[in-house]
């Protein structure tokens, strides 16, 4: 059946068509109606351009739907240009990679010395080193002309004319083979390529959807790596979660022979979960289990609860896309064990794709066990600050930090934070720690940091922990750290005059706030840029004293059903106290106003259809033994505690999202906290983000079944 354009009708961004994952011997590479690409690491790119005078409005924007514009401005440059060609605006679908000094794709991990950065003369001078492209593969739209349904050969057809006017090397249209499959494998292979992207010529584009017309292969390298240990199963598994593998390197951190004599240290170099059958697990066990030991024989493993350790003579051979900067794995899976040679057997040259460490990244030549940093190997010397860490690497300064009971410096992605007092007691009850909080809030970040990207941060400081004395700060700190995120939001001064805030997105902020002693993250419902437009609303369900957490839940169940009837998305959360949240995305551009009003509308019906348990009253003597709806949060200025955020409640509780079926089970706030929120978290997956990213609430449609 033929497919034809139509109008473009979407007022919300389109979000990306995904690529199911796929094995090599999975595919047909003798399909003559699949196009071949070439698979890039880097970041998946939505672009908008729209042409104006006197200059385009370009947007950048990834996957959880964050504009990247401002950390790509040769790449904006670059389609400002194309602008001025064009007569209507357009939308592209493609991925930012990094260059290398040929010109060609880079990897990751050179890309992420430019994802974190924020001010202009950082990002400006980083850029001279570490320049970035845009590859564009797809043409969603064309003026008013909405191409999706098309077949994709058409839209790529369209992308080639569109993209021939193109005068700079930082807009390059993404490369295809149709047909020729194995040629196409056998260059990947050739050239060292990530993987590769096979997509049905015939498709149309599902925005949002992970479809089977596109497929997904990555070609790994391999390497021969030593085990050290094992973790914990979790979930479905038995026997073991992962196996904590590592390689013998020297002082400067080279591969080395831990032969008698030399200076040869086991270097972590990551956990591999992935590749194992039941026998496998089985078999391994019985290997590993006479070889137990009480002590990590790694320098630099992280420490973390449920791991066993072994005398380092086993070898497994492990399939994985990279090396880190830092020497750690990335998407590693186990192939099988080595049990043919020794680990003095291992080749020490690095030719089975080990990484190169640089000079200035010396590993640490003590045990995790030392108490001192000095003695684990943390360089508290700026100029031997590494440019990258991972996660886990940042919770382990934080952890040692901690366990030194000093001050000192946390070495970041996006700058460096001095961490006071990590010791000290925030939640007596619990015995939880400022450091418990920071620690919480590096780990949950990958999640937690689109939740408050670009928006501004109220702060209520407890400088104390929860019992001591508690202050509001709207106004960011005269002197903040480099690289600390601070703007003045269009029309917002107090008696002082414009108020500059500190605005979430990046992990340095994140931390700096909470090394401010703010526990709760409250962010406006509004981004900087545009304060007076919210990008969601919430109903909040506040029980007065004495009221169980049952008739909160019932509550909730009747403000879900009123959203299904009016076919409004929502996404529910515990607050993190008492209570709990019910937020509403809204489309681009919505007044507070209209958004408060959709809620008012519910929470006035929920209340008037079961007044002894639910009310609107404003009155607090008035309300008695009910749960307050409050739909007057929604304010520009307003916040509540953001999901995944921390609480000063007594329980330590944190704010965590929940799936709807959740409130027929007996949960309570008190269930989620500090101590055992992020287990869950890597139970259930992100609950948050997908749905507020997600298709907004259509207040026309509302406002017509309303009248209906």
């Amino acid at each position: 059946m033929a497919r034809t354009v139509q109008l473009w009708r979407d007022e919300a961004p389109p979000a990306p068509m995904l690529a199911t994952p796929c094995e090599l011997d999975a595919l047909n590479l003798d399909n003559s109606s699949m196009l071949y690409e070439q698979k890039f690491d880097g970041i998946r790119a939505i672009v908008i351009v729209e042409p104006a005078h006197p200059s385009a409005r370009v947007r950048l924007l990834s996957r959880n739907g964050n504009d990247k514009a401002t950390q790509f401005p040769e790449i904006v440059r670059a389609l400002r240009e194309l602008a001025a060609q064009l007569s209507g605006t357009v939308i592209l679908d493609g991925e930012v990679v990094a260059l290398d000094a040929r010109g060609q794709p880079a990897s990751f991990t050179a890309l992420q010395s430019r994802m974190h950065l924020k001010g202009a003369m950082d990002i400006d001078a980083r850029s001279a080193t570490v320049p970035t492209a845009l590859v564009v593969f797809d043409l969603l739209r064309e003026g008013v002309e909405d191409l999706r349904p098309l077949p994709l050969a058409a839209r790529r057809a369209r992308l080639e004319y569109l993209l021939h006017v193109r005068t700079s090397e930082r807009l390059r249209e993404g490369l295809y083979v149709a047909g020729h499959g194995r040629n196409v494998l056998a260059q990947a292979k050739r050239e060292g390529w990530e993987g590769l992207i096979v997509k049905d010529a015939d498709a149309p584009y599902l925005s949002g959807v992970r479809s089977r017309t596109w497929r997904k292969v990555k070609l790994h390298k391999t390497a021969t790596l030593v085990i050290g240990g094992w973790t914990d199963p979790k979930g479905t598994r038995s026997g073991f979660g992962a196996l904590m593998v590592g390689r013998f390197t020297d002082a400067r951190g080279k591969p080395a022979r831990p032969a008698k004599g030399s200076d040869a240290t086991l270097c972590y170099a990551g956990n591999v979960g992935g590749g194992f059958s039941d026998a496998a697990i089985s078999d391994l066990l019985l290997r590993l289990r006479p070889l137990a030991r009480t002590t990590s024989p790694f320098v630099d493993a992280p420490r973390a609860r449920g791991q066993h350790w072994v005398d380092p003579r086993l070898l497994c051979e492990v399939r994985f896309s990279e090396w880190t900067p830092e020497g750690r794995l990335r998407h590693p899976v186990f192939l099988g064990l080595r049990d043919d040679v020794g680990p003095d057997a291992v080749d020490p040259t690095g030719r089975d794709g080990s990484p190169s460490r640089p000079a200035q990244q010396p590993r640490p030549r003590a045990t995790m066990r030392e108490s001192s940093l000095e003695g684990a190997g943390v360089d508290m010397d700026a100029s031997e600050r590494r440019p990258y860490l991972p996660i886990t690497a940042i919770v382990e300064q934080l952890q040692l930090l901690e366990d030194a009971g000093r001050d000192g410096s946390l070495t970041l992605p996006d700058g460096v934070l001095e961490v006071t007092n990590p010791k000290k007691v925030f939640w007596p009850a619990s015995g939880l720690t400022k450091g418990n909080l920071l620690r919480y809030y590096a780990r949950i970040s990958p999640w937690l940091l689109p939740v408050i990207a670009d928006r501004p941060l109220v702060m209520k400081r407890y400088p104390n922990g929860v019992l001591g004395k508690a202050f509001y700060q709207q106004r960011a700190p005269d002197t903040v750290p480099a690289g600390v995120n601070v703007q003045v939001v269009e029309g917002d001064e107090d008696d002082d005059g414009p108020m500059p805030r500190l605005i979430g997105g990046s992990l340095l902020t994140l931390l700096y706030v909470a090394q401010l002693g703010a526990i709760s993250l409250d962010p406006w419902f509004s981004r900087a840029a545009s304060p007076a437009a919210a990008d969601f609303v919430a109903i909040d369900l506040d029980p007065m004293p004495g009221v169980p957490f049952a008739q909160v839940r019932d509550v909730a169940r009747w403000v879900r059903e009123a959203l299904v009837m009016l076919d409004v998305p929502a996404a529910l959360k515990t607050s993190g106290s008492s209570g709990l949240h019910i937020y509403i995305p809204l489309a681009e551009g919505t007044s507070y106003q209209s958004g408060q009003l959709l809620c008012q509308i519910i929470a006035t019906a929920v209340a008037s259809q079961h007044p002894k348990v639910a009310t609107v009253e404003r009155a607090v003597a008035r309300r008695g033994r009910t749960v307050y709806v409050d739909y007057l949060q929604n304010i520009e200025g307003k916040t509540l505690a953001c999901a995944y955020s921390a609480r000063a409640s007594q329980f330590a509780g944190v704010s965590t999202p929940l799936q709807w079926d959740e409130l027929d089970q007996d949960i309570r706030p008190e269930d989620f906290t500090l101590e055992n929120a992020f287990t869950r978290f890597e139970t259930t997956g992100d609950l948050w983000n997908p749905i507020l990213r997600g298709t907004p609430v259509d207040l026309r449609a509302v406002i017509g079944r309303l009248g209906g």
